[in-house]
């Protein structure tokens, strides 16, 4: 790039460092650095990868070598994905955003790996939080493998799914894994996915709770998993019900998870009621 760019860019990295090199800092500094990251993300559109090839190894590497940095670096590819795959048709040309999905594809087998070892050995609750949020933003375009040959979905399942701070975003991970149209060779994925979701709610939620009742008692967390709830069951009815219905031993979790979806449908809240309406419209059409 222009000695200028350079200069800016060189600049803008190390104030980013500086400042996310430790939880104190990191935390002090929350308002600069978000506007810093968008800066970053707004110089990597136009120098990545031509003009900065190493960027991705960079990143990894020095993600490992500090927790607080590596809490910022996630929030920056979380911004890097969503410029990507969710903005670009507004803001640039078509051949720029191939060049950089491409260029993205290319390396995120490191990136996937950075990922998975955070949310695999990981302790620090804001490292795992901005690890998940990012994730979510991945997984309508990663490689399916990443998806259903590794033991992603089992992580999730397993460390985050049961643990109130890390519910909201695993469950709305899960419901971007259900929206994925994909051929039948992943159709057992797809039945587990629903059973270990549906296992996992019935000890979050018991299935005869009159949510309505409970709903204006129940903290914002506990609302918005309520609405991802509906949100996953109705998204994934909306792909595979015929699958889990012709699926041997899953009559049980069907009916619970219909159970769900009438008892949320009975809350007097606008946004949820839609959710659910759409769906037995469906149903019933």
């Amino acid at each position: 790039p222009p000695p200028p760019l350079k200069g800016i860019k060189h600049f803008v990295v190390a104030i980013i460092i500086k400042h996310s090199s430790d939880e104190q800092s990191l935390e002090k500094n929350k308002v600069l650095l978000s506007k810093l990251n968008i800066v970053l993300v707004q110089i990597l559109k136009q120098d990545w990868p031509h003009n900065w090839p190493t960027f991705i190894p960079e990143i990894v590497s020095s993600s490992k070598t500090n927790l607080s940095l590596c809490e910022n670096n996630m929030v920056i590819l979380k911004l890097l994905s969503e410029e990507i795959f969710d903005f670009s048709a507004e803001q640039m040309t078509q051949l720029k955003t191939k060049s950089l999905k491409n260029s993205m594809c290319g390396e995120f087998s490191e990136i996937y790996q950075l990922c998975h070892e955070i949310l695999e050995k990981a302790q620090k609750p804001s490292l795992i939080k901005a690890t998940l949020e990012t994730l979510l933003r991945f997984l309508n375009w990663i490689p399916l493998g990443y998806i259903f040959e590794t033991n992603l979905i089992t992580i999730l399942q397993t460390r985050f799914l049961p643990i109130e701070i890390f519910r909201n975003v695993t469950l709305k991970c899960m419901t971007e894994i259900a929206a994925l149209q994909v051929g039948p060779e992943y159709n057992d994925k797809f039945i587990s996915l629903f059973s270990i979701v549906m296992t996992a709610m019935t000890g979050i939620i018991p299935v005869d709770t009159a949510i309505a009742d409970i709903w204006d008692k129940s903290t914002d967390e506990e609302q918005n998993f309520i609405q991802n709830l509906a949100l996953f069951l109705t998204t994934y009815f909306g792909g595979h019900l015929k699958l889990v219905e012709q699926a041997s031993g899953s009559r049980e979790h069907l009916m619970a998870a219909h159970k769900y979806l009438l008892r949320i449908s009975e809350v007097r809240e606008r946004e949820i009621f839609k959710i659910c309406l759409e769906y037995w419209t469906k149903m019933v059409s």
